[in-house]
């Protein structure tokens, strides 16, 4: 190399060093370049590399000077001689076509502090999304981006984009120690800049990573990160406050499923060639307005991290940190959070720290080695989903998920997160065949540290953000998943029924006929009703691959499929545990859910769909304002048979008891195409006692077979109870009675 006399002492003392930096590989580029105090030549020196830069001239008060370039490598010098105290400085870049002023991005102290690194390498960060990914800064007076970004294995990190023509080698990252953090502050770049991580793995190889932490994410197929700077101004505090205090195990909980893009159609709307889809904002309007006259309580969103793939629903993420650009910005998405609580609805995020996909720009082999995921695919891969499995032993991942989850109460006021299959979580051997996994340190199959870090997530919600909803999506008999972790439980507040889906759906889609030969799936599920705090889910996955929608399940003729559902509904409404119905249902969606398409609204201009949503609004809000539905949904005190072995007529009753146990709500299912007048039914008190539901109500498209005026209760032991009431009971319908106060 041909080196000018002049610069050959202001240049790094190893040559080594000098050839790492110009092959863009040094570990720690600010060591060399920026400005520095050489004690031999006792000056001041300025190095800066540019591969791009024609002439770089530093900018200082005492004037300006143009660097001297080493052998056209892009390596510029500039010595100060006599010089001992930094000053400040701009460098002016020339290139082909331009030149521009700034800062040297190089002349700054390190934006990630120790403590920040220790409690990161700990896995005890609660908010490291604040300083890990690009965050608008200000250093010395001087406005920038702060990146950083964990690779411990990579050769070389940098931060590339439009802003240095997606160049690697001008914008070179520092090693933070031992830490594995890699950080680098630009001055002057602004918020909405497009930007990627360009790394060099130890093999040579050279590929660019989404961010991680990226708050912001570019509409697919594009998937580079995009620097945000949030603005939303938040306006809930009163529901904020009030959530703390509110113990919603002994509240309504009734939860409208929705995915965004499909509730309102026609799904992924082709316009002008290009994808549009509605906005954040523009929703929450639509979608408040719907669920308040709908009479439910909260909804609960098919996950919004940004994600490639339309047709995975959002179950397979890229962004963790990033609502999805598909509905407009970070900002937007706060609107609607903000919106709907103004309207006092509850949201719901599904949550996904079971797997993550295997697109190259995203977290598999994030720095040339398995980072997030195990190396061996018995660990490390999914079968089933064609995914990668979080490392949860690993301190650094544990804190990325952990942090995440937090992430979405701390930033965007959410009030549960529903985390996805965690039954894919708990067990090693989950989905796979003899052979084909690992077993923990015992030799068991539990996977141990997932189990830990679930524990120690739940207790972190509960801590700092009292009032939220951790709901575990786990289909197995894993005991005590919403026990607390202090009394050996994994800490979660509710826990989907999978059981109760499974039998019920396949009892009420039998032809009556067979009903009497299964019965026990009926009331099987209050065998075990209060070993959990349960959800009682008819979600999405039960409305698609073949599996039919829920009208198109139900048995029989047109009219007996809407009375099946409709006594479906009234079982899951008066049944112990929390609500969750997927949108679409409540008006009986005929074909199964298309996320390409929009729900089938048209359907209600035909009047046994607009009565099948009638009764289940009218059902929505019974349930809201009877306490004994919702009260005691967790211990046996809140409910009690009336007669559960009528296995030949079909029909089962029961009573629901609010918490004080003074006011029983009676509820009598008769699941045979067959009208029971004169039906004989024990209750617990005497007097009068009124209908307050018929599904056979007109109203609701029925025959009208209703238990008109007042019903008098005779004394005698009836069912077990000190008093019977005669009734009739609709055919495929259910009643619901109550003492006239």
């Amino acid at each position: 190399m041909n080196i000018p006399p002049e610069i050959k002492d202001f240049l790094p003392s190893s040559e080594s060093e000098l050839f790492r930096i110009l092959e863009a590989r040094h570990t720690d580029p600010h060591s060399i370049l920026g400005m520095h105090y050489l004690a031999g030549p006792d000056c001041l020196v300025i190095r800066v590399y540019d591969p791009m830069a024609l002439e770089v001239s530093v900018i200082a008060a005492s004037g300006v000077y143009r660097m001297t370039q080493l052998d056209k490598t892009g390596f510029f010098v500039q010595a100060f001689p006599g010089l001992k105290d930094h000053f400040a400085y701009k460098l002016n870049k020339k290139y082909a076509t331009s030149s521009f002023d700034s800062e040297d991005p190089y002349c700054f102290l390190p934006g990630v502090g120790d403590v920040d690194m220790y409690l990161f390498n700990e896995g005890e960060h609660r908010k490291v999304y604040e300083f890990m990914g690009a965050h608008p800064k200000v250093f010395g007076g001087v406005e920038g981006i702060l990146f950083s970004v964990w690779a411990p294995n990579a050769d070389r990190v940098s931060v590339v984009g439009n802003f240095n023509c997606w160049d690697g080698r001008r914008h070179c990252m520092r090693m933070m120690g031992m830490s594995g953090i890699w950080e680098i502050f630009i001055p002057r770049l602004p918020a909405g800049e497009i930007y990627k991580y360009e790394i060099r793995a130890k093999n040579g190889d050279t590929f660019l990573k989404l961010d991680p932490y990226a708050y912001r994410t570019e509409l697919r197929p594009n998937n580079a990160a995009v620097v945000w700077k949030p603005s939303f101004t938040w306006s809930d505090n009163e529901w904020m406050e009030k959530r703390k205090t509110n113990n919603y195990l002994e509240r309504p909980v009734n939860i409208y499923e929705v995915h965004l893009s499909s509730w309102r159609g026609p799904g992924l709307r082709k316009i002008e060639n290009r994808d549009d889809f509605h906005n954040y904002r523009d929703i929450a309007h639509a979608l408040a307005d719907y669920v308040c006259e709908m009479g439910y309580t909260h909804v609960e969103l098919l996950p919004l991290a940004e994600h490639p793939l339309d047709q995975s629903w959002g179950y397979q993420v890229t962004g963790f940190y990033s609502p999805t650009a598909r509905f407009g910005s970070p900002d937007d998405f706060a609107y609607f959070v903000n919106y709907m609580h103004k309207k006092g609805i509850g949201v719901i995020l599904d949550w996904v720290p079971a797997h993550f996909p295997k697109d190259a720009y995203s977290l598999g082999r994030f720095d040339g080695t398995a980072l997030y995921e195990h190396a061996d695919p018995r660990q490390g891969e999914h079968r089933d989903w064609g995914t990668y499995i979080f490392n949860y032993g690993r301190c650094e991942v544990r804190n990325f998920l952990m942090a995440n989850a937090l992430f979405w109460f701390d930033k965007y006021h959410l009030d549960g997160l529903r985390v996805d299959a965690v039954a894919s979580m708990l067990y090693l051997n989950y989905s796979r065949n003899e052979g084909d996994w690992i077993p923990n340190k015992y030799g068991g199959k539990e996977n141990l540290e997932a189990i830990s870090f679930l524990k120690r997530l739940n207790e972190l919600t509960h801590e700092l953000y009292p009032g939220t909803m951790m709901v575990a999506e786990e289909s197995t008999a894993w005991p005590s998943v919403s026990r607390p972790v202090y009394v050996g439980g994994l800490g979660f507040s509710c826990k989907w029924n999978m059981g109760w889906m499974h039998d019920v759906l396949e009892y009420f889609s039998l032809d009556p006929i067979y009903r009497s030969y299964n019965h026990g799936k009926l009331t099987f599920s209050l065998l075990y009703a209060f070993s959990e705090n349960f959800i009682l889910p008819l979600s999405h996955d039960e409305v698609v691959h073949g599996k039919c929608s829920l009208l198109s399940k139900m048995p029989g003729d047109y009219a007996q499929k809407f009375a099946n559902l409709k006594a479906l509904y009234g079982f899951m409404i008066t049944h112990p545990g929390k609500k969750l119905l997927f949108m679409g249902g409540e008006f009986g969606q005929w074909i199964e859910w298309n996320s390409d398409n929009g729900l089938d609204w048209m359907l209600l201009d035909y009047p046994a769909h607009a009565a099948l949503r009638t009764m289940v609004k009218d059902l929505n809000g019974l349930y809201k304002n009877e306490s004994s539905l919702w009260e005691d949904d967790f211990t046996p005190a809140g409910f009690q048979w009336i007669e559960c072995g009528d296995y030949q007529q079909s029909v089962v009753s029961y009573i629901r008891w609010d918490k004080k146990h003074q006011t029983p709500v009676v509820i009598i299912l008769n699941l045979t195409p067959v009208v029971r007048d004169n039906y004989v039914l024990g209750v617990p008190q005497g007097g009068k006692w009124q209908e307050i539901f018929n599904s056979d109500n007109s109203r609701y498209g029925g025959t009208g077979l209703l238990n008109g005026g007042t019903i008098e209760s005779g004394k005698g032991l009836y069912h077990g109870q000190p008093y019977n009431v005669k009734i009739r009971l609709p055919w495929l319908g259910f009643v619901i009675l109550k003492p006239l106060v």
